[in-house]
């Protein structure tokens, strides 16, 4: 064939081929091969023609027979590496994009495309800077500048990527792919206002867009509006019915709302959907935790394990199951192999440091965790000057801060402190992140001044509104406990910071100024134990109320029964072989004694396992599941004397059993946790029933069961005795919590005086 026929037939291919003829195409570059088998030109253009017809692996033949044959010629390597991007190789497909450039830098394309080989690998970092280079060649280049925002915020750099998506959605705002990736920057900037607008804009010009419908969901999701996003992720659902994402996230939604059979649902849908779907194994294992399907979330998130081994927040979550089982220890090496897979996440170190409470005999340990804590997340945050008008004697702004302003226990000690404020000294605000707000909720809101509800705002929006309220005092009723928010702390919002009520530990913050106690929680010599500065109250770390006054306490059970019958209804976290001890040497001592513990199903066999360990037979033993808080109450009825846990004693859950009637034995710690029982006992004049070792806490709880008329007049005055205490005096524990306020504003006004006049 001669070198005119030759260029006549490559001139007719090429024709066909633009004109996307691509059969006729195909079929005159294979002829002109077939004669000329190492015509380049032929060879690429024949590989073009396979790879737009949705053949890559015969382009990729011919592509690199081209490339080998004029390795001088840029668009042959770039053509190869369309080719193995196409079928996925992206490693080799970046390689040849990498040829193409030694050939011809100045190639925007090949850089852009280069990004987009590198950004398959998860190098964002390469990406980010093939994407700058085609940027810089050609400035308008759409493609490259909406990829790098995507980039961008993969590697976390989220303002940056905001620009330059908004750049990429005004060069071509038909392309609704740069709408959609914008508006997901937004959400993760938390710019959720607009992010709704940008993708309420995708969908005008694209409404059957389920990547759009499902992140407009997120958007609404973000800014509280739960109904709408629900039905956003029902519209997208119904264009992809197996859409695993706006599965999990319609689960969420439902399981914020309380609607947990929606959520188990949805969860299960985006399981079956896709079955290695880590978040939704996840989300589904905590919501079963929070149904009380303890072994099934325990099943559920080992799956999700068996999946994905380094996943932190399996990891976590699993540990508070295990915790919840009563299985601390290993509950323990969970929340450490937590926090070795992820170490930037604050919650989860700050499960680790609150488990601790219950393992440790010594306050040191614990400490040390926390400050570990501090170091890695709280430390970096910036001292921070306040505006407040430094006057000791004017009105006061207080701030509570809480998750759990609800039916939640921590309800029993801020119902009665709140609604005994003098409010003519004190203005009260409460900043609440209750996930579904109820009757006490409601309560609560009515006894403070201004009530903020702020569960959708991030910690740094928080600590903004707080400092625009003027709070002079802030006080933390949550420290490491689930929802709490001690990086809003660390962001120093008020000028004087406090730690109060959800433990009287500490939270190892420097940011944190002071936490409040007891004399008898923290006796002289114990204020080491704290990074905070202890302030002891006039009385009692705690002033309760049981919001009720049913039921009544009834008649001493053992008088009927002919033994007496000891009981715990604390978690059985609280369980440990240290509590076992102690409750194995007191029935040991009374052979005819029961013993009545509060667990779910699950942990019932291991407990008795342990409890035979220790001589306790498993017909002595009997159990009452988790119940609401009248039942629960009620289970007292069948209880003669209460065993206190050790380490970590019963605080709530002894009071309630003292406001039923039944008086605790308690072990006197080393640590503020393990001296809650003698700061109560203190308080009701009961001390002989406080024990500094574990001989005498036999000893008090076999003497107390061997005399039964005493027993009984405790039962019948244990209730009038609790609220004549200081335990109930909800006026004069307000008084000396408004007395410390008010001195140690004084002391923060001092400071700031000889401040200004050095």
């Amino acid at each position: 064939m001669s070198i005119s026929t030759v260029d006549q037939l490559l001139g007719t291919a090429t024709e066909r081929h633009r004109a996307g003829h691509l059969a006729e195409a195909r079929r005159l570059y294979q002829e002109l091969l077939s004669v000329m088998p190492t015509h380049a030109v032929a060879a690429f253009r024949g590989g073009l023609v396979e790879l737009q017809d949705g053949h890559p692996e015969a382009a990729l033949v011919l592509i690199a027979r081209a490339a080998a044959l004029a390795p001088d010629e840029p668009r042959h390597h770039f053509g190869l590496g369309q080719t193995l991007q196409a079928l996925g190789r992206h490693a080799e497909a970046a390689a040849a994009y990498r040829r193409a450039l030694q050939a011809d830098p100045s190639s925007a394309d090949a850089h852009f495309a280069l990004g987009v080989a590198l950004q398959s690998q998860g190098d964002h970092g390469g990406a980010i800077v093939a994407y700058q280079s085609a940027v810089a060649l050609q400035p308008d280049h759409a493609g490259a500048i909406g990829n790098l925002g995507v980039a961008l915020q993969e590697s976390a750099q989220i303002d940056e990527a905001v620009k330059l998506l908004r750049t990429a959605a005004q060069l071509q705002p038909a392309t609704t792919s740069h709408a959609l990736n914008l508006g997901i920057a937004l959400c993760r900037q938390r710019n959720f206002a607009e992010a709704e607008t940008v993708l309420r804009g995708a969908l005008l010009v694209q409404p059957g867009f389920p990547e759009a419908l499902f992140n407009l969901g997120n958007a609404l999701h973000g800014l509280g509006r739960l109904r709408e996003a629900a039905d956003q992720y029902g519209r997208a659902l119904a264009l992809r019915p197996r859409y695993a994402d706006a599965l999990n996230n319609l689960g969420n939604i439902h399981k914020e709302l309380g609607e947990f059979a929606s959520a188990e649902a949805a969860y299960t849908a985006a399981i079956e959907a896709r079955p290695d779907y880590v978040t939704a194994l996840n989300n589904l294992g905590c919501l079963l935790r929070a149904m009380g399907r303890i072994s099934e979330a325990e099943l559920t998130l080992r799956r999700g394990l068996q999946v994905s081994p380094a996943h932190s927040a399996l990891h976590d979550n699993l540990g508070s199951v295990l915790k919840d089982l009563g299985a601390l220890d290993e509950a323990i090496d969970c929340f450490r192999k937590a926090v070795e897979l992820d170490p930037s996440n604050p919650a989860t170190h700050g499960n680790l440091a609150y488990a601790l409470c219950f393992q440790s005999l010594r306050a040191d340990a614990v400490l040390e965790e926390c400050l570990r804590w501090n170091e890695r997340f709280a430390a970096k945050f910036p001292a921070r000057s306040h505006a407040n008008d430094p006057s000791p004697s004017r009105r006061l702004r207080i701030g509570y801060v809480s998750p759990d302003f609800r039916d939640h226990c921590q309800s029993l000690f801020t119902i009665p402190l709140l609604s005994r404020h003098d409010h003519a000294a004190f203005e009260i605000f409460c900043y609440s992140s209750v996930e579904r707000a109820d009757d006490l909720t409601r309560r609560i809101q009515g006894l403070a001044d201004h009530w903020r509800e702020v569960r959708p705002l991030d910690d740094e929006a928080l600590a903004s509104m707080i400092r625009d309220d003027g709070i002079d005092i802030l006080v933390d009723l949550t420290m490491h406990m689930a929802g709490g928010r001690p990086l809003l702390f660390a962001r120093r919002a008020a000028p004087v910071q406090i730690a109060w009520l959800a433990y009287p530990g500490t939270t190892g913050m420097r940011a944190m100024d002071y936490r409040l106690t007891d004399a008898r929680l923290d006796p002289p010599g114990f204020d080491s134990h704290s990074s905070e500065r202890s302030i002891r109250l006039p009385d009692s770390f705690w002033c309760y109320d049981p919001l009720t006054d049913q039921p009544q306490v009834n008649a001493l059970p053992a008088l009927e029964r002919g033994y007496v019958t000891f009981g715990c209804l604390n978690n059985p976290c609280k369980s440990t072989d240290a509590t076992l001890q102690l409750w194995g040497g007191v029935m040991r001592a009374l052979p005819d004694s029961r013993l009545r513990l509060l667990a779910a199903e699950v942990p019932r066999a291991s407990l008795l396992q342990r409890l035979a360990a220790q001589g306790i037979d498993a017909a002595r033993v009997d159990f009452v599941p988790y119940r609401k808080r009248a039942e629960y109450l009620r289970s007292y009825h069948d209880i003669d004397i209460g065993l206190d846990t050790f380490p970590y004693n019963g605080h709530t859950t002894s009071l309630d059993s003292l406001w039923m009637g039944v008086p605790t034995v308690t072990r006197v710690g080393e640590t503020c946790v393990g001296r809650g029982g003698l700061s109560q006992l203190f308080q009701l004049g009961l001390l002989e029933l406080a024990a500094e070792s574990d001989s005498r806490f036999v000893a008090a709880a076999t003497a107390l069961a061997g005399d039964l008329p005493r027993l009984a007049n405790l039962r019948a005055s244990l209730r009038a005795r609790l609220e004549r205490s200081p335990l109930m005096d909800a006026a004069r524990f307000a008084r000396g919590i408004e007395t410390v306020y008010r001195g140690l504003w004084k002391t923060h006004c001092q400071g700031c005086l000889a401040a200004t006049s050095t």
